[in-house]
C-alpha cells in the first residue's frame, strides 16, 4: 500500500470531501498555506474529481513548512505529489491572493 492509498475519507460522498477540503484549506496552521490552498481550492473546486479531492487529503497530511516549500521554492518534492496539481499550485501568484 502506497501512502496515496490510505484514504480516511473514501466513505464520504465527493460534496462533503469537497466541503472538508473547503475548511482544512483555510485552517491550516500557517496563514501562508491558507491563502494558498484556500484560494486554490475554491477558485477550482467545481472540476474537482476524487482522485484532486484524494491528492489534496494526502498532502494535508504533510508539514506545513514542508509543503511551503515544496509550492514556492520547488523544493524535494516527494515523487507521489509531483505532477500537474502542484505545478498549478507553485503557478499561482502569491501576490493576487486573497484572505478570507
Amino acid at each position: 500500500m502506497t501512502d496515496l492509498d490510505y484514504n480516511p475519507h473514501k466513505e464520504l460522498d465527493l460534496e462533503n470531501r469537497k466541503r472538508r477540503l473547503v475548511f482544512r484549506a483555510w485552517h491550516r496552521g500557517i496563514k501562508e498555506l491558507d491563502l494558498i490552498f484556500g484560494n486554490f481550492i475554491e477558485a477550482n473546486l467545481d472540476q474537482f474529481t476524487d482522485a484532486d479531492c484524494h491528492w489534496f487529503e494526502s498532502i494535508f497530511e504533510e508539514q506545513d513548512q514542508e509543503i511551503l516549500d515544496w509550492i514556492t521554492k520547488d523544493e524535494n518534492v516527494p515523487e507521489k505529489f509531483q505532477g500537474e496539481m502542484m505545478s498549478r499550485l507553485q503557478k499561482l501568484d502569491f501576490m493576487k491572493l486573497r484572505a478570507r
